[in-house]
């Protein structure tokens, strides 16, 4: 059993917070025993008084050592094992989740002094107190709000107090960063949704979203906490894509529109950065000039070209073809599903500040609607051999490979290209 003493000049007000909740279970179940002291019950003078004027003068009283020592050594007579005293003061070693878990683990139990008024008389420190601790650079009136905060951090690691070690190794300080954010029912409330990457039930990337979200919420809020982390080149990444999601959140709500004029130098940007960015990765897609500023321009003319916007900036781009694509006519290597009338996405490119941020899901989202507002029950796409991200990304969002077909690539380039079709 972990004991918690907390000596104090209000038992009551102390005893109605930690005798709740967690921590009343806890003491139901013995794994902890939690008791307030009085310490006027320790006076030896008629008027119960604790305190008295400071030597050498000033504003105030200071708690006098006799009633302090002698409520300690009776608590210390009541209990057995380690026993750690401390004083809850400005003056003392700011508290921390390390500072929680070594009293947790150290020790068989603490003893928490609430001093009042101008503070304790120091010979009391001197004498009986172990370590003084406090929760931050203020001044409060009295102990015991420190004294709560210290005895719930401390006892809510002794095991059995709470279900599962998990339910404080996830969250802030355990490992020097912040907790990454939670949501809960609705889906959406006063038209902030809960991030899609945790409602597909998909537990490896809600962890990595997690992490990232820890990283980034460290960075930002404590920075003095972040610069003593070694990052990993994944932390990296998921660093990267968290601060990327977190800007495109800024921007404002997403939507999806037909490209017009004034679109084009964004469109253009966009095209170009995803064609450096296959051709980095070994990719020849995309390498023969297509597609550009005319095919954009004649995809304008049929209504086929649209953008995501995220609040006003330019998110993504893609060509949604609804007449039969000529290239579709013959595949090798498997078959469609049907003869159903079908659109097709093409030249589909995510902004290199959006990428990695369920832009790209987005998009195909905003494809299906369309088809199904259409009538159109099936999507096809496709994509070449060696571009695994949009591999990724069709399969993740229902489609399925067909077989193989070709298409216009250039001199030099591979006219090969896989096929997939998702059903609406």
């Amino acid at each position: 059993m972990y004991t918690v003493d907390i000596l104090t000049l209000f038992p009551d007000a102390v005893m109605a917070m930690m005798g709740e909740s967690i921590l009343k279970r806890a003491s139901q179940k013995g794994i902890i025993d939690i008791r307030a002291h009085q310490i006027r019950e320790y006076t030896t003078n008629k008027q119960n008084q604790v305190d008295d004027y400071p030597y050498g003068g000033g504003m105030g009283c200071v708690m006098a050592c006799q009633p302090l020592g002698d409520c300690l050594e009776s608590v210390k007579r009541a209990r057995e094992g380690r026993i750690r005293t401390i004083y809850l003061s400005p003056c003392g070693k700011r508290f921390d989740e390390a500072d929680a878990r070594r009293l947790s683990r150290e020790y068989d139990g603490i003893i928490l002094v609430c001093g009042h008024y101008e503070g304790v008389d120091q010979r009391f420190i001197d004498e009986c107190v172990d370590e003084e601790i406090s929760l931050g650079d203020f001044v409060l009136t009295g102990g015991e709000i420190p004294a709560m905060a210290v005895a719930d951090s401390v006892l809510r690691l002794v095991p059995g107090v709470l279900s599962d070690p998990e339910c404080y190794e996830n969250e802030s300080h355990w490992d020097g960063l912040l907790e990454y954010p939670q949501y809960t029912r609705p889906e959406e409330w006063r038209g902030r949704r809960v991030p899609e990457v945790l409602l597909k039930g998909d537990h490896t990337e809600v962890e990595r979203w997690r992490r990232g979200q820890m990283l980034a919420r460290t960075k930002l809020r404590r920075p003095d906490m972040f610069a003593l982390l070694a990052l990993s080149e994944t932390d990296k990444k998921l660093l990267k894509k968290a601060e990327n999601e977190a800007e495109i959140a800024e921007l404002g709500a997403f939507s999806c529109r037909e490209t017009v004029e004034s679109d084009i130098p964004a469109v253009l940007g966009i095209l170009e950065s995803a064609r450096e960015y296959l051709r980095a990765h070994g990719v020849d897609q995309w390498q023969s000039g297509y597609p550009d500023e005319s095919s954009v321009r004649a995809d304008m003319a049929r209504g086929e070209s649209y953008v995501v916007l995220a609040g006003d900036r330019t998110a993504a781009v893609f060509r949604l073809m609804k007449t039969p694509d000529p290239n579709y006519a013959s595949i090798k290597d498997g078959r469609w599903s049907d003869d159903l009338a079908y659109y097709t996405i093409h030249a589909s490119a995510v902004a290199s500040f959006a990428r990695g941020c369920g832009v790209a899901d987005r998009l195909i989202g905003y494809a299906a609607e369309m088809c199904e507002k259409d009538g159109i029950r099936r999507l096809r796409a496709d994509t070449h051999r060696k571009n695994k991200p949009m591999q990724a990304l069709l399969t993740r969002c229902g489609f399925r490979y067909r077989g193989n077909v070709l298409v216009e690539a250039g001199d030099g380039h591979d006219p090969k290209r896989l096929a997939f079709e998702k059903r609406i």
